[in-house]
């Protein structure tokens, strides 16, 4: 069964404090990784082990805000960027099998490619349209990524649109659902970014340190690496608990 991705309007979801978002990316071999964003299987599901035995669930980003808006807790965020074809053979098993969900970010417009805005490691293998299907069908959330993964700052005004307004409809093509999400390419953006991301129609944003950028469309996360173990997950949960307490400047801000 697909997602629910019908979330509450960015203007009620007045959250108190920023929720934990975790960032992944490809689940496979780390042994060539130099930007850090590789997970073994086997990491992955000690994470989650840490995780659940602390009380906490993963879940999708639609999963995560609905809760919160209705005062629940216990929930962290689980997103995976770039859309990666290893999601369904190495990480889509250890989430179900920790009862967790998940947001994958996907790029409509690179469908079966591979991760070819990264000079340097291995070309990873993006996944199909089909495969994007498949992931929905599981139960994952599935967001849009952009078109393409290019720094959405450095864009003209067609291009952006292009980028946020049509990889919003080429998704819900493929899947016949709206995307409710959009994660921004490198976590960068800036207010022009938001504007078109909230003028596409999507509810929220996923950046990764938003810097003066706050609300539903600029939500920080926190990368997760291989190195990522019991010791160090906790200092970046406290980590973000200390950026975060504060009550975000306003349920629609993103400015």
């Amino acid at each position: 069964m697909a997602a629910d991705t019908s979330v509450p309007h960015s203007r009620s979801l007045a959250l108190r404090s920023r929720p934990w978002i975790l960032t992944y990316h490809s689940v496979s071999d780390p042994t060539d990784d130099p930007y850090g964003i590789t997970v073994s299987a086997d990491r992955l599901d000690e994470q989650l082990t840490w995780l659940r035995r602390r009380g906490l669930t993963g879940v999708g980003m639609t999963a995560l805000l609905r809760a919160r808006t209705a005062g629940e807790r216990g929930l962290v965020g689980l997103t995976f960027d770039d859309g990666y074809a290893d999601f369904l053979d190495e990480a889509l098993p250890v989430l179900l099998a920790h009862g967790c969900g998940a947001t994958v970010f996907v790029l409509p417009g690179r469908p079966g490619g591979s991760n070819v805005w990264d000079p340097l490691g291995p070309r990873r293998p993006l996944l199909t349209e089909d495969g994007i299907r498949t992931a929905a069908a599981a139960g994952m959330e599935i967001g849009s990524h952009g078109m393409f993964h290019r720094d959405l700052t450095a864009l003209s005004d067609d291009e952006l649109r292009q980028e946020t307004h049509d990889s919003r409809d080429a998704l819900r093509r493929l899947t016949g659902h709206a995307p409710a999400g959009f994660c921004y390419p490198y976590g960068t953006a800036d207010p022009r970014v938001v504007e078109s991301v909230r003028d596409a129609g999507y509810v929220y944003g996923c950046a990764l340190a938003p810097g003066s950028l706050s609300g539903p469309l600029a939500l920080p996360r926190t990368h997760v690496s291989h190195a990522d173990r019991r010791t160090r997950l906790r200092a970046k949960e406290v980590r973000h608990r200390l950026r975060h307490r504060r009550a975000a400047s306003g349920p629609g801000d993103a400015r």
